[in-house]
């Protein structure tokens, strides 16, 4: 299920839906992937409900034992097409490419750059400008060798989200569930930003 919270101009739900149902299946995600296009306010409740960080981010995924749910920020998507060149609807389709990785379990926090070389593969056959790791790790060699530059809302970002563990679609509700205290939900104040500590957090690429 796609859901558009808010308008993205120029973005047509049937292409992104469509895209969604081919970057899964080569993501190798099996059941049910919801997704969320919402505005910054959103993202930044989820992220501070999930990850104990108090800022909207661009991307998050709820790992589910099949399958799972995306959320991403429209108004990021935004900004980083115009930063980097190219159209929203190619941003967004980035972001549910990462968010699906999560999904399937990889982790670019702890898995020596395997998850950014799976991305950057499935990025060229899917017709997609850089992968969010590639623009990442550019951007923070970027920001080492210039400190006094204002850091983007990509170069601050980092990493995915941890896992609820219901099996309930986090984002078709109302109102945001509490996730269980499990060891990792206990470990959520300072969580190691990816969707599997192992698989019980959500990640996120900020």
């Amino acid at each position: 299920m796609l859901i558009f919270e808010t308008t993205v101009k120029g973005v047509s739900a049937a292409v992104i839906q469509r895209f969604v149902r081919r970057a899964q299946k080569l993501a190798k995600v099996k059941g049910e992937v919801d997704i969320l296009i919402s505005g910054n306010k959103r993202l930044q409740a989820l992220n501070r409900h999930f990850r104990r960080k108090n800022k909207p981010t661009d991307v998050l995924s709820f790992p589910r034992p099949t399958g799972g749910d995306i959320a991403i920020s429209a108004d990021i998507a935004r900004q980083n097409a115009a930063l980097y060149g190219h159209s929203i609807a190619e941003e967004l389709k980035i972001l549910v490419l990462h968010g699906l990785l999560h999904l399937a379990g990889h982790d670019h926090e702890s898995d020596h750059g395997q998850m950014a070389r799976l991305e950057s593969r499935l990025r060229a056959q899917l017709k997609l400008p850089s992968s969010l790791i590639d623009r990442t790790h550019a951007s923070a060699t970027s920001t080492k060798s210039a400190p006094a530059r204002t850091r983007t809302a990509t170069s601050t970002a980092k990493k995915r989200t941890r896992k609820p563990t219901s099996r309930k679609s986090k984002l078709t509700s109302r109102r945001t569930p509490t996730p269980r205290k499990t060891k990792s939900a206990r470990n959520a104040r300072a969580p190691r930003d990816t969707s599997t500590t192992r698989n019980h957090k959500p990640r996120s690429a900020q």
